[in-house]
């Protein structure tokens, strides 16, 4: 499916995509995060906006969608939101709405790591524009640490970074803690550039490098969005594809739809040769996941996926994909 919506966008170069897709966060402080989120989703709602919003004590974090004036509307009351005055959004476009529905959620941290002393707001790395961020990871004094998850970065990242090969972005402290020997050069932490998907994680994690005494750290302002949306391919160190938690799966440069579809059971990507391994059953599992899920969860998976091919071929939407398309992890 995914292939075949970034052929059909290919084919129709000069159309529009209809769907406005905005990515945003701000780290400021939330005194009540409760009174703010019936509001927001109020507005969202009456204006079809969909997606997943959080909201903490420290901020707001989430990816909406909708028409450009039902995405405005929502931005807008963003923006009355405390320390949220100037927040922007970084924008890409789709064919199709790529959620199921829309969820103000709240939050103890607004993208996960599991550090509770940890204040972005009161320092983090050097923000490096997407045009100068070539420069800065081919310099040979840098050493480039990829802060996403070990599936988002197997399908994609920057030549030469280092993969911690987490599972989650809370795992991140405990692998650089460990690693720390290691990156090392003559004792001492040489220049350290970072970099996630959308520019959140990153907020935290340099803040954490600080904290743990490393002064020089860089990373990518807007994160990889905002590089694949600014470098032109011929002049990228990009390789691969960047995974987005939506139902868009993926995308390329110039922000368009990528060729990954999406493993029902797992959420994470899957490619064509992913789909001729004996492991892999649409809608049920994929090689990432055969060995982490039960028969009976398979079995319920399977039941699942048929009951939301019977209301697509109805022209409806089965409540199970609501439910499927729930987003387990965000940036």
């Amino acid at each position: 499916m995914a292939r075949y919506r970034a052929i059909r966008a290919r084919l129709m170069p000069h159309t529009v995509p209809p769907f406005r897709v905005a990515a945003l966060y701000r780290f400021t402080r939330f005194p009540d995060p409760e009174a703010l989120r019936m509001p927001l989703q109020s507005v969202c709602d009456d204006n079809a906006v969909r997606g997943t919003l959080l909201l903490a004590g420290e901020g707001i974090n989430g990816t909406i969608a909708g028409t450009d004036g039902g995405i405005e509307a929502a931005l807008a009351h963003v923006r009355t939101l405390p320390g949220c005055g100037d927040i922007e959004a970084k924008d890409s476009r789709a064919d199709t709405m790529p959620f199921h529905r829309m969820k103000v959620r709240l939050k103890r941290e607004i993208v996960t790591m599991g550090q509770p002393d940890l204040d972005p707001m009161g320092g983090t790395g050097t923000y490096v524009a997407p045009e100068d961020w070539n420069a800065l990871i081919a310099d040979p004094d840098t050493i480039i640490i990829d802060t996403r998850n070990d599936y988002e970065v197997a399908i994609g990242s920057f030549a030469g970074a280092i993969d911690p090969e987490t599972p989650s972005f809370r795992d991140f402290p405990a692998w650089f803690r460990e690693r720390r020997q290691e990156l090392e050069q003559d004792g001492r932490m040489p220049r350290v550039a970072m970099f996630c998907t959308g520019g959140i994680r990153c907020e935290k994690s340099t803040a954490f490098l600080k904290n743990e005494g490393v002064e020089d750290v860089f990373h990518l302002e807007g994160g990889i969005l905002k590089y694949l949306e600014t470098v032109p391919a011929e002049k990228s160190r990009w390789e691969g594809e960047c995974f987005v938690f939506d139902e868009r799966v993926s995308v390329v440069h110039g922000l368009e739809t990528g060729s990954y579809d999406l493993c029902r059971a797992c959420r994470r990507p899957v490619n064509d040769a992913d789909k001729t391994s004996p492991a892999y059953a649409e809608g049920e599992a994929c090689p990432s996941c055969i060995g982490e899920r039960t028969d009976e969860q398979r079995a319920r998976y399977a039941e699942r996926h048929r009951q939301v091919a019977l209301a697509e071929a109805r022209g409806a939407e089965h409540v199970g994909a609501k439910l499927a398309a729930k987003e387990k992890r965000n940036d």
